[in-house]
């Protein structure tokens, strides 16, 4: 009897180049990629690849189609409803499904102002997607995560997206902090891949001319930092509030880290920080 084996990834969205290792690495090439989309909110997986009857993989980067019962819509920061393909908006959801959050316990208006004030009628999920023409959803991260810099709107997956094709970079992390000139500074966090040795100085000139190709010069961090590890739920989430305070120096106001994977990454972080600071 032949056996199917499936490698599933929940968390963070896989971008193009997430899903190549976890394809040839963790998959030997041989394996299923379900890259789900769904969250706590949820109740259950909203987003994933359907079931092939030949050895075809899924899209790469892209959750793919939505789960049984669950209608997604995009919606512009207007509120209007999009419709044409290959476009992003607000991912909503349109309809009840099993399992949905109906309110935060102690705290009801929070609930209605996060996922149903922003776009009336429908649950807003405060992500945002691409459908291509096939209607094939890719998440392209949080709405939120949109850096206001030098008058430009740059975010922050499409410029982790970029920097990660360097072949000597395992993973970034991009979020934005206070700067006096630009409005919002671009502070890149840098997970380097085993056994390599640069100085950050190196990297961040290779990451440079990697973004000015890929998307623009507007869009060049103004801050590198080379980090072992990133604050993450143990579902794979980047905790990036976290990386926001360490960026903007305000490290008493972190919180509780207890519930991290490894909550000892962050004040290596901010160690690592504080030195490069200093240097500078």
């Amino acid at each position: 009897m032949e056996c199917v084996v499936y490698c599933v990834s929940v968390g963070e969205p896989l971008n193009k180049e997430a899903w190549k290792w976890y394809n040839t690495v963790v998959g030997e090439e041989r394996c299923t990629i379900v890259d789900t989309y769904w969250q706590t909110e949820t109740g259950g997986i909203t987003i994933a690849p359907r079931p092939a009857a030949d050895d075809s993989q899924p899209k790469p980067g892209f959750p793919s189609l939505p789960f049984f019962g669950i209608l997604p819509q995009l919606r512009s920061e207007n509120d209007e409803v999009i419709t044409e393909s290959n476009v992003q908006g607000h991912l909503c959801i349109t309809k009840p499904w099993p399992g949905m959050a109906r309110t935060i316990y102690g705290n009801h208006q929070n609930f209605m102002d996060v996922y149903y004030n922003p776009h009336p009628g429908v649950y807003f999920t405060g992500d945002g997607a691409l459908r291509d023409e096939n209607g094939l959803y890719r998440i392209t991260g949080r709405v939120d995560d949109i850096i206001m810099s030098k008058g430009h709107r740059i975010g922050t997956a499409e410029l982790e997206c970029a920097m990660n094709t360097e072949p000597r970079v395992a993973e970034t992390a991009v979020v934005g902090y206070p700067h006096e000139i630009y409005g919002e500074g671009i502070y890149a966090f840098v997970i380097l891949k085993d056994g390599v040795v640069a100085s950050v100085e190196t990297i961040a000139e290779d990451l440079k001319t990697i973004v000015r190709k890929k998307i623009a010069s507007f869009a060049l961090p103004n801050q590198f930092l080379i980090v072992p590890g990133l604050p993450k739920t143990r579902s794979g989430k980047i905790m990036r509030r976290i990386l926001r305070k360490i960026a903007a120096d305000r490290h008493e106001e972190l919180g509780d880290v207890s519930t991290l994977a490894d909550p000892s990454v962050v004040e290596k972080i901010v160690q690592e920080h504080n030195l490069l600071k200093n240097d500078n």
